[in-house]
């Protein structure tokens, strides 16, 4: 299979601080780790979206504060920095994305792995937050849509909830949401009962695990309640969401998933529908060492 790399220098600029979890140490740990499965990947370098391509999702205000606040290198909250070229490397994140749709769309290759920073499933239509100033995927998503693929269906597994991404869709039918996450953890949504709303009713789904849950309880969601979503939405794309602080070893939450267990669980992903495109997105995921292993376990799976 296939497989596209996407990933720009720009992002270890994004400067959050010494202390920071999500520092350019994780970009730097990852391509270290998969460098062996480089000489069979098409390695590429996103574009940089424009602001009219970040209006998709964001308002123009939101923008702004975050051109602003990267100028005057000044945060937006006390978890989301802005250093001098925060702005740029949000833009290529965003970019990444387009670039991964423009390919699959060209049949340049079948999937996409973007290795991206600042992460963004938090960054709602209106507020950059959680470590994210714009929602790579979400404005993926709009964008794969002018493009043809009508029908996408996002899936989340990183350990907080993509509140940003439900937000943006969650009166939408022709955007399918699935989350699995940790329960009582930030920001604190993505109940069950969030199933949508107008037009999107039943196209938003959300699964909550509890603390120190691990490979049983998270396998069990994707091999038995992904399928059947997936067939009866029938997309005709699948974005992943990509965040690996799920995995045992991450600082900031409390599942106990190994990487055997993300390895089944992207297995289960693109499995449950065969001959789409799929397109991966970092997240989260705070433990350097063992985030590099686990997208290097992740770009093996979607390599087959």
């Amino acid at each position: 299979m296939k497989v596209a790399y996407i990933y720009d220098d720009i992002f270890l600029k994004h400067d959050t601080g010494e202390m920071h979890p999500e520092s350019k140490n994780r970009l730097i740990s990852i391509n270290s780790t998969i460098e062996p499965l480089k000489e069979n990947l098409l390695e590429l370098e996103p574009m940089e979206a424009s602001e009219e391509l970040l209006e998709l999702v964001h308002s123009k205000e939101q923008i702004a504060k975050v051109s602003e606040a990267s100028h005057y290198e000044s945060s937006i909250d006390s978890d989301t920095i802005c250093s001098f070229n925060s702005y740029q490397a949000s833009k290529k994140a965003v970019g990444a994305g387009v670039v991964a749709v423009d390919g699959v769309k060209a049949n340049k290759f079948q999937r996409a792995f973007c290795a991206v920073r600042p992460p963004g499933h938090h960054s709602t239509p209106f507020q950059s937050m959680g470590f994210c100033l714009f929602n790579n995927i979400a404005i993926t998503a709009k964008y794969a849509q002018t493009k043809g693929y009508k029908k996408v269906m996002i899936i989340d597994f990183d350990v907080h909830h993509g509140n940003g991404t439900q937000d943006t869709f969650y009166e939408d039918n022709s955007v399918f949401y699935f989350s699995s996450h940790q329960s009582f953890t930030y920001p604190g949504t993505g109940m069950e009962s969030e199933q949508g709303a107008k037009d999107g009713i039943g196209f938003n789904a959300n699964f909550l695990l509890m603390p120190d849950s691990g490979d049983e309880e998270i396998l069990d969601i994707y091999k038995n309640d992904l399928p059947s979503l997936v067939d009866s939405f029938n997309p005709d794309i699948i974005l992943v969401s990509a965040g690996y602080d799920l995995h045992e070893s991450d600082p900031l939450a409390q599942l106990n998933v190994t990487t055997e267990g993300i390895r089944k669980l992207v297995r289960y992903i693109l499995d449950s529908k065969k001959d789409i495109p799929y397109i991966f997105f970092l997240e989260g995921g705070y433990d350097v060492k063992a985030l590099g292993q686990n997208v290097k376990e992740t770009i093996k799976e979607m390599m087959i």
